[in-house]
């Protein structure tokens, strides 16, 4: 079938089979398809939507547009997290030494950060050295060495979807839900794992604002896995405020490192619960526990008896750290100067936009609006306060750190436009994890 066949298909409602599907993307990759063409075709699946069936066949086509890295060789299961991103989220730095220090493999393929949310490779790459650019084969020489390594796409790794990827963002069809779909599973599956566990996020900080919007994505995700053969679990957990108290890539690095170390701090609390439970998942999905409780228990004892600490000095020094580091909060990169966000009147804390909170780290120069902007690893804020906490005229809601005088005033306003005092604690605040998709451990 020709592609234009393709695309008036699916123009007209129709289920493409496997074979055209792979055929698509197999034109698409080599070059012999044009780009309208794709394009074409994306605001066809976008308007008309996928079949679960069409959406794995999808994945499935992209992920092997590329190499896909066979660990066979390395006993053990193989099992990564992936999130859909949010303000302050830094779970990857503490769960993937937990899960590693606890007897699983962690290929964490990982990315960067585009507007108010942070990557994760943006976050290591603040540790002095750091080298998350490794080879296929210097990835694997590094998991297989320690268990867990945290790099980079390459472009041997799902071709397919950069190509793709930049043609949705200029066609106005990044937000459809099987297309999304296809991106993130295709990357991770990539990795040669047995097991996947997502976080995926919603509220004002996440790229689904909606519960059911991120309910519909994770059910896609866990049910496309599932027919290639993947034991998976999602965890839809809540972006209405950042995640621990530290929204900047060296500052969230700290907080990391404080929670592996066993420090308890109250603003970190719901971090350290979250990223237990994920790796609790992991655990579990991989084998290394019987029940998702036994597998929280086994996290907790990483943190509490150092192993996990030690298994990230040990990735650390493995992908180029420089020794100095060594896991020492004091070598990360520091902002010159600091500023106090404070409260103007008694009463209650009310964050209510927690994008906002994400765009005044970006205002200090600790994100990307594009691709290619250079990011401030040192800058970025440390949150004193959070929803529903009393204060008085003049406590710091806030800690801004910064390098450059004139990007202050912007950060402020928008720290002054996400938060706000009112007389009575707000209502309705929802849980950290509000619902899990689970599909069956085989």
């Amino acid at each position: 079938m020709r592609l234009v066949d393709l695309i008036r298909k699916k123009r007209d409602g129709g289920e493409h089979s496997r074979e055209e599907i792979f055929s698509l993307i197999d034109s698409f990759t080599s070059g012999e398809a044009a780009d309208y063409q794709l394009a074409a075709w994306l605001m066809a699946a976008c308007l008309r939507g996928l079949t679960e069936a069409e959406t794995a066949a999808l994945t499935e086509a992209m992920l092997h547009s590329g190499q896909v890295m066979d660990l066979s060789a390395l006993p053990g299961a193989k099992v990564d997290k992936h999130s859909t991103g949010g303000v302050g989220d830094k779970t990857s730095l503490i769960l993937a030494p937990v899960a590693a220090a606890g007897g699983l493999l962690v290929p964490m393929i990982s990315g960067r950060g585009l507007g108010h949310t942070g990557g994760t490779l943006d976050k290591l790459e603040s540790i002095p050295g750091f080298n998350v650019n490794l080879s296929p084969a210097g990835f694997v020489k590094v998991l297989a060495a320690c268990g867990c390594v945290m790099g980079g796409q390459t472009a041997e790794i799902v071709p397919a979807d950069k190509k793709l990827y930049a043609l949705r963002d200029v066609t106005g069809t990044v937000e459809s839900p099987p297309l999304i779909c296809a991106s993130i599973m295709s990357k991770k599956l990539a990795e040669g794992i047995d097991a996947l566990v997502l976080d995926v996020k919603t509220g004002s900080g996440a790229f689904m604002k909606r519960a059911e919007d991120a309910e519909r994505l994770a059910a896609m995700m866990v049910a496309t896995g599932r027919r290639m053969g993947k034991r998976m679990a999602a965890l839809i957990t809540d972006m209405d405020q950042p995640l621990g108290r530290a929204v900047g890539n060296s500052l969230e690095v700290r907080e990391c490192l404080d929670v592996l170390r066993g420090v308890r701090h109250p603003m970190s609390e719901d971090l350290r619960a979250l990223s237990l439970e994920l790796a609790a998942w992991m655990f579990y999905l991989g084998g290394r526990a019987a029940t998702v409780a036994a597998g929280r228990a086994l996290g907790e004892e990483m943190i509490s008896g150092g192993k996990a600490l030690r298994k990230f000095r040990e990735v650390c020094r493995l992908q180029g750290a420089a020794p100095s580091f060594d896991a020492q909060p004091a070598s990360l990169p520091t902002a010159r100067h600091t500023a106090e966000f404070k409260a103007s009147a008694a009463g209650f804390i009310e964050i209510v936009d927690c994008e906002k909170i994400g765009l005044a780290a970006l205002a200090l120069g600790g994100g990307r609006n594009k691709q290619d902007d250079v990011i401030d690893p040192a800058v970025g804020l440390e949150l004193h306060h959070k929803s529903g906490h009393a204060v008085k005229p003049g406590d710091s809601i806030a800690t801004l750190h910064y390098n450059d005088e004139a990007r202050l005033p912007g950060a402020l306003r928008l720290l002054g436009e996400a938060c706000r005092v009112g007389p009575k604690p707000p209502g309705g605040a929802r849980p950290l994890i509000i619902k899990v998709i689970q599909g069956e451990r085989t």
